[in-house]
């Protein structure tokens, strides 16, 4: 639905009526917390220096405006685009200036340097590009002059030349991915400014020059809109991603097109609409791709990495040369020596290769403009050539004159010293390269050098572009990656050369020596055994070069855990080491999150540094006296206590823990003149019972021994002295004033204090008698708490108390009146007779919330017994507890204040998934009866039960009470439990609730900290007793933090709100939020209602605007909710050019909204990642981070580590948790340092975003080919010179797929995704660009990981494949007798293979985890997952990157694919799993079954059973886990139940017949055209390698018909043509059944069941006389079945590449039928082991519990949850 046209914008000149988004601008009269820091309003005072700027005659220009405005009528912005960009502006001066150390001296004017610098860093880009295109910079310098006005007019021009920038920007719209494009029109902008500026006159006129372009929207008319239609056009054409990539230009063609100076030529300024640029002008005539051409194919991996696949192939060569010769080592023989020569004729070769798939792919580049790039192809092949053929010419001179003199004469070697000549000038270029490798910053210096000898000399070997220059890093960071790649490569080629090529060498030899030997077969190759020795080969190979993968795998894993170990990762790893290091996590947090006072120096100097390095020396290990004891008095203690009961309170508030855990979490204030500080419960837990024993030992012990027995241990001595202070409190509490009781306890009290500060309690006390007073105190206590509170019992005890202290606890008795006159009894005679306390009890009352929840505390220390081991009980909180306190003991930069801390925004991009559950959905019922509630409900059973006691306190009675009056908290319970927007939002929103508690804390007075107990309260925290009930007790007015007027800090800079405001901003990008409201959708009132809730929240969306006609108006909208106003507001409507979506949607929702947001940086969240406050916390830390050099650069982009939550669902959910945990923590951890090749996952990233805002943003957006959109930014920032780092002292949530369909449909995306990368200019600029080691770095954690999974399969192929040929050729049996180490190789492979599902995967979680939870319960998790059958997953898996990987480099067909984010406990239908798992595992599986069940009986070797298990058990494997890992993971899988209404279900969605409109859900024919869409849309050369790898399938027929009976070892070909003939008359056959069926069946069923029975008749005649008249047996015809069924299957597949010519034939619709037959038979096949597990008893019970045993670990009954019973 579209709306209609809204009113006409707010006009300039009424500011007071406008909306604003973070600081009101417009109006500093408003009472805005933001307006009072002196650095906005020097910002905004800077924008009104309009001065003398000359009027534009064609607008009115008031007094009220600024220089954003001038700007927008003098070329046309947008009054809103002017608006955004000034707050954006503003905000940015201001932060920045707040920052400067050390503070200006003027604070009310904006200082010039501020200004400066971001000047430069926003223009840099700009000015880089100008230089590159050597073209005049129109940014002209400031004039240095310390005059007045000079100073106040260079700042007025920087700001114009900023502004000017940022309006462009704010405006362009999809040409914001762009960035040379935006430096075009900048150019020609900032020159007609300066024009402007200058006063100049126009020429043409001779009136004072203006803009060529003006008047309302004319920069988005004249500028934005021809550029946007070009790019739309050729979107289009694409066909929507469809048409091969050089069809058509995406963003980067038409932004590389400003790479050259053709561009200022041809489409000049104003825009020439009639230039080849435009989409004006025919396609023919169009300009074409620009820079690069994607071609699909797979030699783009060798194309992109050349220099890698020239390594290993020739090593390969060579390592035969030497394992093939007799010699021991190859300088031991000449002619092995001259041998190794040939590297370089196939050096030669590679690169006439690597110049002939240049050409061929990049000829499309060449036209008039470009002939340089015809004559530097051109070259490069003539020169290739002549290397190759000149090497060549030289070895044979060699040989030849060495055959001619019969040794190794002068002659001859003096020709291998001429050829070692030649050698040296072609590696000349080499040795350069080498020599700038070792010194990294001369080759930096000489790239970035934009001079025309540079261009020439390196023209050769690059084609000159804008990026991808100056990528080299540190010589200290270049020595380290170069040292790990050297073991990693001598590890591979030592291993390769024993262990793979040797062993292979005898029995080659021994095949290439079989005589006589005779093939079972037809053989077309003559009698060499050429092919035999090939298939030999071919797998090793193919394992020689994937196993460096292996390689890097394994020293990556030691490398990441050694690092992770340095980073002091993992040193607490659970609650029980925090116990012990509590006291110095306290002193940690202040010391990193506690802002330092800042001195006038502005920079740290080595002394400080050294200073903080002893500092955190001392925090780790507990050096030094200072971290030993803090004490209650101190400031320090109240700060820490205020953080750390934050962190707690937030816990409560998502029901990790329960009330009573708060309480023994909490670190009370201090009160009730206790002298030590009051750690929480759960450390003081049994610590005062073991001081009284230590007491009762030691009773006659000096003072002094006893109490340094008690100081032993911190807590013990806290615990011990504030159970006294406040038994002391509490008694006197609960005493009247003024009676003789109090008089008389004050003097016991006293007393006790005087001995013990005279170290005399030993000697004038009984300790043996406080055993006797612990019993009594603990019974005082538990009266008190007793909410009948009766006083008699109170007085009671508290006589018995007296008798006991004042009679039998002195060693020395003493008599009533020596009591009488040490006050320690009453006085009165009355006394004598009446009892003590009996009138002095006054009990505070009920609502005195801290007295009696102090009295829980006391009674808590008293009579603990339990360690309290599981406090928390939540197994979420004690993770998280335990990486915050570890991450405070790593290295990070210290905190500033909020004040001077970078600004930052979080943009999260969001399309239609669930912002909250709704009531429904938690109610609804899935097919076993349970509801997403009751999942939940057992899932998260210790929450549910914490959200129910929270609900109570609440005023909820019942469960019932929650669904009527709390349905709201309930819906958000259960959205904060899945991958719901509401979940992220929450935690995003902690950063804002964290900065504005921290900025409470910067600018609190002392007196603040030390009367506060929470900070600065949001809503009035309720607090509760211990009962359960429903009493909510509100706190006392002392409770809560109050802001005390301390000095004018107050009035001058405003309250917490306006920091936090000015420092974080979160928009989330919600693309089409507009229409949810226009059709009432439950999301928009949902998304409105997480507004309301979160001040800094904005919604950014596209408006829609129907103007009648067809005509539509896209804007793009920024909204919020108004607390004032209460309802959402519109605060900025910028028009776009045209519809959003142009290429892939995800970056272009991000694009548009990224002009809303603020700061210096930007973290990208996913809408499934989430977010804790404690994490939030160090936001501060990890921004100072862009200020620290990392190598030779500051970091560009900030990597953030993350924690995957949703690993507890199920076992399946836990082992992708598990693999992605180990890459985004281990992985990432070697990328950064010391790989330095980390890029951008999609992951939670800090952007650095004045450095991306003018590069083309933070991701790509062509279609298809940017498909993983985010990795892109990555490889953008690294080609542009930025710098990636990794830091893992903070964390975020992450989902992840938790159900089998979702994890494939999540690894199909990604490998579809990688596929496409494999063919960008991105990773080719990358691959030829960096420096060879990190080149291999890159290529082996991006698009090498991918390729080398698919040469596992292929290897696997391959080898049973080879196997096949060696068994059926009769090569094998011939062989058997004369060569031995088949055996082995089967074995060497069986081993890599394993070494790949062993190390691949399981190294790097087995590292990680040890690192992080110790040795053991690493191995004990790996043991789980292998009995949980993890390995059938992650070789599952394997398959679909596999397939989704190789099809896409293929055919294409890259597509977004939504993956679900929801709780999969359902049983998924078999015919579903088929549709997914046909064509990617299933077919795969079957093939290779029917080759191994061939190779079975006709091998020599399978005839042992041994050996054919260890030559086939990882086969094996492979095939089980692809067909059963489906049923094998999917809930109820083996139910015989549902598995019989599965196949029900399969073969009545195979025979339905569909219709137009019919999905692949309902009918097969439906999915059967879907599954070959691929094949439309692929190029000549996919179909004719589709064809080519289909033909395999007729090798079966070939080779089986030659060992039939009937055959009589005849190895003629007609045996072979003959089969053929079988073939045709079985189809004739089946096709008259088809063709009677349909003529007849229905009217005519008589003649139909009479052809039917002709057809069988005659079938079985020819059978019978077959098996009489000939040598045909029944087992040939078993074994015929196995030849025909692969040949069927071939010429489907055939058929299906072939379909539009078979389409309109009659032929079509056999293909058709025949091919649902074999998709029944494979169904048939797939469906057997499922429906027998399913038979057999036992089965469905073990199989719930692999699936769901971490849930059972957790006290989860799943077996109810699957049967819907659920049990109250």
């Amino acid at each position: 639905m579209r709306r209609q046209r809204p009113s006409v914008a707010t006009a300039r000149d009424a500011p007071s009526l406008e909306v604003y988004n973070i600081i009101p601008i417009h109006d500093f009269l408003t009472e805005h917390p933001s307006l009072r820091y002196p650095e906005v309003r020097a910002a905004a005072a800077a924008l009104r220096i309009v001065g003398d700027l000359p009027k534009p005659p064609f607008a009115d220009f008031t007094p009220r405006m600024d220089l954003m405005d001038w700007l927008g009528l003098l070329f046309g912005f947008q009054i809103d685009n002017v608006r955004n960009q000034r707050e954006n502006l503003v905000l940015h001066l201001a932060n920045s200036q707040m920052r400067l150390q050390p503070p200006p001296r003027h604070p009310d004017g904006l200082d010039p340097t501020v200004l400066r610098r971001f000047r430069k860093k926003l223009l840099r880009n700009y000015t880089n590009w100008c230089s590159f295109l050597g073209v005049r910079c129109h940014v002209t310098s400031p004039i240095q002059s310390r005059h007045q006005t000079n100073a106040v007019l260079n700042l007025r021009r920087e700001l114009l030349y900023v502004a000017l920038y940022l309006l462009i920007w704010g405006e362009s719209a999809n040409l914001r991915f762009m960035p040379e494009c935006l430096c075009y029109i900048f150019h020609h902008m900032a020159m007609e400014l300066n024009k402007v500026l200058a006063g100049e006159f126009d020429d043409m006129t001779g009136m004072p020059y203006w803009p060529s372009f003006s008047g309302d929207c004319a920069f988005l008319k004249s500028v934005v809109m021809p550029i946007y239609k070009t790019v739309k056009t050729e979107v289009e054409s694409s066909n929507n991603g469809t048409k091969p990539h050089s069809a058509w230009r995406n963003y980067d063609d038409i932004n590389e097109y400003f790479w050259s100076k053709r561009a200022l030529k041809s489409l000049k300024w104003p825009l020439d609409y009639t230039s080849n640029f435009f989409d004006t002008t025919p396609k023919s005539s169009r300009v074409g791709k620009t820079g690069f051409v994607e071609q699909r194919s797979f030699w783009n991996v060798y194309r992109s990495f050349d220099r890698l696949w020239i390594l290993l192939l020739l090593y390969l060569q060579a390592a035969i040369i030497v394992a093939t010769s007799d010699v021991k080592f190859p300088w031991q023989d000449r002619d092995v020596e001259v041998a190794l020569l040939t590297v370089f004729i196939s050096w030669a070769g590679l690169r006439l290769l690597q110049s002939v798939l240049d050409a061929s792919t990049q000829y499309s580049l060449v036209s008039r403009e470009t002939y340089w790039l015809f004559i530097r192809l051109t070259l490069k092949f003539v020169v290739a050539v002549a290397w190759t053929v000149l090497f060549s010419v030289f070895y044979a001179r060699i040989w030849s004159q060495k055959n001619k003199d019969g040794v190794w004469s002068r002659a001859a070697n003096e020709r291998v010293v001429t050829f070692l000549k030649v050698v040296f000038v072609y590696v000349i270029p080499e040795l350069l390269a080498l020599v700038l490798f070792i010194v990294p910053c001369i080759r930096n210096w000489v790239e970035e050098l934009n001079l025309g000898v540079v261009y020439f000399l390196t023209w050769w070997f690059y084609s000159k572009t804008f990026v991808g220059r100056g990528m080299r890093e540190g010589l200290v960071d270049n020595v380290k990656y170069t040292l790990f790649w050297i073991i990693v490569l001598a590890t591979k080629f030592i291993f390769s050369y024993f262990l793979q090529i040797r062993p292979l060498i005898a029995p080659t030899r021994a095949l290439l020596n079989l005589k006589d030997a005779t093939y079972n077969w037809h053989e077309f190759f003559g009698s060499t055994h050429r092919i035999a020795v090939g298939m030999l080969w071919l797998p090793v190979i193919l394992v020689y070069l994937m196993d460096l993968q292996i390689w890097y795998s394994i020293y990556s894993s030691l490398v990441g855990a050694t690092i992770g170990l340095f980073s002091h990762l993992g040193e607490i790893r659970n609650i029980d080491q925090l116990r012990l290091r509590f006291q110095f996590f306290s002193s940690a947090m202040q010391f990193n999150l506690k802002p330092e006072e800042h001195l006038l120096s502005p920079k740290a100097t080595m002394l400080k540094k050294a200073r903080d390095a002893i500092h955190r020396l001392k925090l780790r290990y507990g050096i030094g006296q200072p971290f030993n004891k803090i004490e209650s008095s101190q400031v320090e203690a109240t700060w820490f206590a205020l953080i750390w009961n934050e962190i707690i309170l937030t816990f409560r508030e998502e029901d990790l823990i329960s009330d009573r855990e708060v309480e023994l979490l909490e670190l009370p204030p201090n009160c009730w003149n206790i002298r030590v500080i009051r750690w929480p419960c759960f450390l003081l837990c049994n610590e005062l019972l073991l001081a009284l024993s230590q007491a009762n030992e030691l009773c006659d012990a000096p003072d002094h021994w006893l109490w340094s027995k008690i100081c032993s241990s911190e807590y013990r001595r806290c615990a011990v002295m504030e159970a006294f202070d406040s038994i002391k409190f509490v008694i006197l509490k609960i005493v009247k004033n003024g009676t003789e009781e109090e008089s008389i306890l004050n003097r016991l009290f006293m007393e006790i204090d005087e001995n013990v500060e005279n170290e005399k309690i030993t000697e004038v006390y009984k300790l043996t008698v406080l055993l006797r007073i612990h019993e009594k105190l603990i019974s005082l206590l538990e009266r008190l708490m007793d909410p009948e509170k009766k006083v008699f019992r109170i007085v009671n005890i508290l006589q018995a108390l007296y008798e006991l202290c004042a009679w039998e606890f002195p060693k020395t008795r003493r008599s009533t009146p020596q009591l009488r006159q040490l006050g320690l009894a009453p006085i009165s005679l009355e006394a004598d007779t009446e009892l003590l306390f009996v009138n002095a009890i006054n009990l505070p009352p009920l609502d005195d919330v801290v007295f009696y929840r102090q009295i829980r505390r006391v009674h808590t220390i008293l009579t603990s017994r339990d360690p309290m081991h599981n406090v928390p009980k939540n197994i979420e909180a004690r993770e998280r507890l335990a990486f915050f306190s570890n991450s405070l003991f790593m290295t990070m930069p210290q905190a500033p204040s909020v004040e001077k801390m970078m600004a930052f925004s979080v943009l999260t991009p969001y399309y239609d998934e669930e912002v909250m559950y709704r009531q429904e959905m938690l109610r609804a019922e899935n097919e076993d009866g349970i509801s997403t509630l009751f999942y939940l409900q057992r899932i998260y059973e210790d929450e549910w039960v914490n959200f129910l006691e929270r609900m109570r306190r609440e005023g909820a009675e019942n469960e019932n009470d929650i669904w009527s009056k709390k349905v709201r908290d309930l819906r958000l319970w259960a959205s904060y439990r899945g991958q719901t927007l509401s979940r992220t939002v929450r935690g995003m929103m902690y950063y804002y609730s964290a900065l504005k508690k921290l900025a409470f804390l910067d600018s609190a007075s002392e007196m603040d900290i030390r009367m506060g107990t929470q900070i600065a309260p949001e809503a009035r925290r309720s607090y509760y007793t211990n009962d359960g009930g429903d009493n909510t007790l509100q706190p006392t007015p002392s409770q809560e933090i109050s802001r005390m007027a301390s000095g004018i800090t107050h009035l001058l800079k405003g309250s917490e709100y306006g920091s936090a405001m000015m420092k974080f901003t979160y928009v989330v990008a919600c693309q089409v939020y507009g229409q949810h409201k226009a059709r009432g959708d439950h999301r928009a009132e949902e998304i409105l209602f997480l507004m309301k809730n979160h001040d800094a929240l904005r919604i950014a969306y596209v408006d829609e605007v129907d103007l009648g006609r067809g005509e539509v108006e896209y804007y793009s909208v920024l909204v919020k909710f108004d607390q004032q106003l209460q309802r959402e507001v519109e605060i900025y409507r910028i028009r776009l050019p045209g519809p959003l979506k142009l290429g892939e949607g995800k970056p272009e929702n991000q694009n548009h909204a990224l002009i809303f947001t603020r700061g210096d940086a930007i973290q990208t969240i996913d809408m499934n990642q989430d977010n804790h406050f404690e994490e939030a916390l160090k936001m501060r830390n990890l921004l100072e981070s862009f200020k620290t050099y990392y190598g030779i650069r500051k970091p560009t982009i900030l990597g953030v580590r993350e924690k995957v939550f949703t690993g507890s669902v199920s076992s399946l959910a836990w082992f992708m948790s598990a693999q992605e945990t180990s890459f985004v923590t281990l992985g990432q951890r070697v990328l950064a340092n010391p790989l330095k090749v980390r890029m951008h996952y999609g992951h939670p990233d800090v952007f650095d975003r004045f450095w991306f805002v003018p590069r083309g943003g933070i991701s790509k957006a062509s279609r298809v080919i940017n498909i993983s959109e985010d990795i892109f930014a990555g490889f953008n920032c690294t080609l542009r010179g930025g710098n990636v780092t990794h830091h893992e002292y903070i964390q975020v949530g992450k989902g992840r797929d938790v159900g089998l369909n979702q994890i494939s449909m999540f690894e199909a995306k990604v490998a579809s995704g990688n596929g496409e990368q494999a063919l960008s200019r991105d990773v080719y600029r990358l691959g030829h660009r960096l420096d060879f080691f990190r080149m291999l770095s890159f290529f082996y954690t991006t698009v090498g990981y991918y390729f080398n999974t698919m040469l596992i399969v292929f290897t696997v192929y391959a080898f049973l494949w080879g196997r096949l040929y060696l068994a059926l050729s009769g090569v094998e049996k011939i062989a058997k007798d004369r060569s031995s180490s088949n055996e082995a190789l089967g074995a060497i492979l069986n081993q890599q293979f394993i070494i790949q599902l062993g190390l691949f995967t399981a190294l790097p979680m087995i590292l990680e985890n040890s690192l992080e939870r110790g040795f053991l319960p690493a191995v004990w998790d790996f043991i789980t997952m292998q009995l949980q059958l993890a390995s059938f997953f992650y070789t599952f898996s394997m398959g679909t990157r596999t397939h989704y990987f190789g099809r896409t480099i293929l055919h294409g067909g890259a597509k977004y694919r939504a993956t679900g984010r929801g709780f999969v406990v359902e049983h998924k239908k078999f015919a579903e799993n088929y549709r997914l798992y046909a064509r990617t595992h299933f077919i795969k599986a079957i093939e290779l079954a029917i080759i191994l069940l061939v190779y079975a009986a006709y091998s020599p070797l399978a005839k042992s059973s041994f050996v054919y298990i260890l030559m086939t058990i990882s086969s094996w494997f492979l095939i089980t886990s692809w067909i059963i890992s489906p049923f094998l993971f999917n809930p109820s899988g083996f139910d015989w139940l549902k598995t019989v209404n599965d196949f029900d279900d399969f073969i009545a969605w195979l025979w339905s017949r569909g219709g137009l409109f019919t999905k692949a859900d309902q009918s097969w024919f439906t999915w059967w055209n879907e599954e070959q869409e691929h094949l439309k849309t692929t190029g000549v050369w996919g179909k004719l390698l589709e064809i080519i790898l289909d033909l395999r399938f007729f090798f079966f027929q070939y080779s089986i018909v030659y060992h039939l009976r009937i055959a009589e070892n005849r190895t003629s070909i007609g045996v072979y043509l003959i089969s053929w003939g079988c073939i045709i008359g079985i189809v004739a056959i089946y096709i008259t059944t088809i063709y009677a069926q349909k003529r007849y069946s229905v009217k005519e069923h008589i003649k139909y069941r009479f052809i039917q029975f002709l057809v069988i008749l005659l079938t079985v005649l020819v059978v019978v006389m077959m098996l009489q008249f000939t040598k045909l047996t029944v087992v040939d015809l078993l074994i015929s079945l196995l030849a025909f069924v692969p040949t069927g299957w071939g010429l489907i597949s055939i058929a299906q590449v072939l379909k539009p010519f078979l389409l309109s034939t009659v032929v079509w619709d056999t293909v058709i039928s025949v091919a649902r037959f074999y998709d029944l038979f494979f169904g048939l096949i797939v469906m057997a082991p499922v429906a027998l597990l399913s038979w057999l008893p036992g089965f469905q019970n073990m199989q719930t519990r692999i699936l769901f045993n971490e849930a059972f670990s957790r006290g989860l009954q799943i077996s109810i949850i699957l049967a819907g019973k659920k049990s109250t």
